[in-house]
């Protein structure tokens, strides 16, 4: 039986968002609205909805970014092998995109084998996350039709359990098009649910205000990176929208590999030798630098200790327990290394008062990134 959280709305001020147009600017506040958090018993799946759309998900998501190359060799055999094990183990969520190299047809070819060789009700846990990047060309019914019909074979699915759109450019509002047209889609049953990813705070009303039905957001988000609770979380906890992290660990930079390296010294600590490593290094520096991100690490490391647990355990774990957030994503290195025990940790770690206030004291000491970067997702689109 699953435990029904209710969310009262008694504990947020929301501020209404300017918005500049032609015209001037005008203020927008979306009208406060119930909504509720679904939790399994042992918290290791969330019920992410809006209206009639809905899908459970597992709290920990499988991210399939590092089969796009620049993490290793990845031999699809070997890759699908590592996913039935992450989905025989409960991580039965996976995200991937149509820009992720080979991991639509990798997840394709892993769901017939679920089909195969485990029974129905084990097939109805497994969920396929994807996303659609596509360039800010004119959203037309039957582009969007056949770039999603596109996602649909390589998955070998009848229907999306989970569409996540990106759009790049702000200027070109062909974005409303393009999700209402993925809006269709979903009547038909081509789609399961629509969501968003690293949209910001202002589109994301916008889209509500047009009546979009999106049941999440996929933002980067971490204990360095907590621009999402800044301004995302409380929109999303007025409209119950749902955060979906991904950056959580850092591409591993939150883990004992990094604790007591000094990256300055040459062979001094781990190559930072794939595009993730590299990726979130900019955000460490922008944030604070390297020395204070260790001083974040031995913290983290003491909290980890107490509980007999690893840093990215800790990270994971902080995230999750941040408002708005049903699930983080954890990259997943198919055929080449595995998580599963540090992540099964995740569900039975409780972090007490005294460690969210070890974390938040180093925290302060950092730079306010959405003041450095802006809001969710405009890292994106700065030059």
């Amino acid at each position: 039986m699953a435990e029904l959280l209710n969310c009262s709305f008694s504990q947020f001020t929301f501020n209404p968002i300017e918005i500049k147009t032609k015209r001037g600017t005008q203020v927008r506040k979306l009208s406060s609205r119930p909504f509720q958090c679904v939790l399994t018993e042992d918290n290791r799946a969330v019920l992410v909805k809006n209206g009639k759309d809905s899908l459970d998900i597992c709290r920990i998501v499988n991210g399939m970014w590092q089969t796009s190359g620049g993490w290793g060799r990845i031999v699809p055999d070997d890759a699908v092998d590592a996913m039935l094990r992450y989905a025989d183990a409960g991580f039965t969520t996976f995200d991937m995109a149509d820009i992720y190299g080979p991991a639509e047809d990798l997840y394709g070819i892993f769901i017939n084998r679920v089909r195969r060789e485990r029974p129905p009700e084990f097939v109805d846990k497994v969920r396929g996350l994807t996303k659609w990047v596509p360039p800010p060309v004119k959203m037309t019914s039957n582009f969007v039709r056949e770039s999603i019909n596109v996602s649909r074979k390589r998955m070998d699915v009848a229907a999306l359990d989970m569409l996540q759109f990106h759009w790049w450019d702000y200027s070109n509002t062909g974005y409303l098009d393009a999700l209402k047209h993925l809006t269709d889609l979903k009547e038909e049953g081509k789609i399961k649910t629509v969501a968003l990813t690293n949209f910001d705070t202002e589109r994301l009303q916008i889209i509500l205000e047009n009546e979009i039905p999106v049941v999440s957001n996929q933002v980067q988000h971490s204990i360095v990176d907590m621009r999402p609770q800044q301004k995302m979380a409380e929109l999303c906890q007025l409209t119950g929208v749902k955060l979906i992290t991904y950056g959580t660990v850092m591409g591993g930079l939150l883990s004992e590999k990094f604790l007591d390296t000094n990256i300055a010294i040459p062979f001094s600590a781990p190559p930072l030798n794939t595009p993730s490593l590299q990726k979130y290094k900019r955000m460490v520096d922008a944030w604070g630098g390297w020395s204070l991100f260790q001083t974040l690490l031995r913290t983290l490391k003491t909290v980890a200790t107490k509980h007999g647990v690893s840093i990215p355990t800790v990270a994971v774990k902080y995230v999750l327990d941040q408002p708005a957030v049903a699930g983080s994503m954890v990259g997943v290195r198919l055929g080449l290394s595995e998580h599963i025990n540090d992540s099964n940790a995740v569900f039975s770690l409780v972090l007490d008062e005294d460690d969210v206030n070890r974390i938040q004291e180093v925290l302060k000491k950092g730079k306010d990134l959405l003041r450095v970067i802006g809001d969710c997702g405009d890292e994106y689109r700065r030059a």
